[in-house]
């Protein structure tokens, strides 16, 4: 395998394989509940913040344009899971301060390694803006759009071949639907498919691609830390990261045609 195709998906996702020396294993384990603590505090401070505390705020200032023209329901999603995100940081801090006895340079290595993610996904952003607007994307627009079996099957093949070309599912998802995701919403509309259910597809098929380096590649940390080998963990890799998703992406296929979303 060739260090580019282990490169590129790993800069592009989550992992950061350079943090894996950073820090020790403490002797003393914190108890279940509080290990699960931020989790839980992300999911109900998001449920809240969604249902309860966003709706009831005084939003008509996104509607200036200072403000982009924009609409609650188009950012309450980031803002509930951005609240979320900091209440439970917060509280790890505060459950976890004994822990912690060098927190500042827990928070600068969290930011450092925070940092490329960030810029990956602006610059793929940015790259599936540029790709859209390119005269030859036409052709592969229309590609996309004659595969038989419907908007489902073609969104699905078009998450899994841009996720092929980025070497990225995150990237490949990002670029499929800046530049067809109008598209695909006149095309469901057309099909009575529920947007709901096109997303879900497209999400699940994206990672699913036929490039199995950068499953591989992107399992490297935990391999790591588990002490297995990539040559003696290639077949579950396989499995996990490629075989179960295509699974899960023509179960989902089938069920959204028969009923619908769910």
């Amino acid at each position: 395998m060739s260090s580019s195709c282990v490169r590129a998906p790993t800069n592009a996702d989550n992992f950061d394989p350079v943090e894996l020396p950073h820090g020790h294993r403490s002797d003393e384990l914190p108890p279940f509940a509080l290990a699960v603590a931020p989790i839980l505090i992300v999911l109900a401070v998001n449920l809240i913040t969604s249902l309860f505390v966003l709706p009831r705020a005084d939003t008509g200032f996104l509607a200036e344009p200072r403000f982009g023209e924009t609409t609650l329901a188009a950012v309450s999603g980031v803002w509930s899971v951005v609240t979320a995100l900091a209440i439970a940081s917060l509280v790890l801090v505060l459950i976890h301060r004994k822990r912690l006895p060098q927190l500042r340079k827990t928070l600068d290595a969290g930011a450092n390694s925070s940092v490329l993610p960030g810029l990956n996904t602006a610059s793929l952003v940015g790259f599936g803006a540029v790709v859209a607007a390119l005269p030859a994307f036409a052709v592969v627009r229309d590609g996309f759009l004659a595969i038989p079996g419907g908007p489902l099957v073609s969104i699905a093949v078009a998450a899994n071949v841009m996720g092929g070309i980025t070497g990225s599912a995150s990237g490949g998802l990002i670029i499929a639907l800046n530049a067809l995701g109008e598209t695909y919403a006149q095309l469901a509309a057309a099909a009575s498919i529920q947007p709901e259910l096109m997303h879900r597809v497209a999400a699940i098929s994206s990672p699913a691609h036929w490039l199995c380096c950068r499953t591989t590649a992107r399992s490297l940390p935990l391999l790591a830390i588990c002490g297995a080998t990539q040559r003696g963990s290639y077949r579950e890799i396989m499995m996990v990261g490629l075989v179960g998703p295509l699974i899960a992406l023509t179960v989902v296929i089938a069920l959204g045609k028969l009923f619908g979303a769910f």
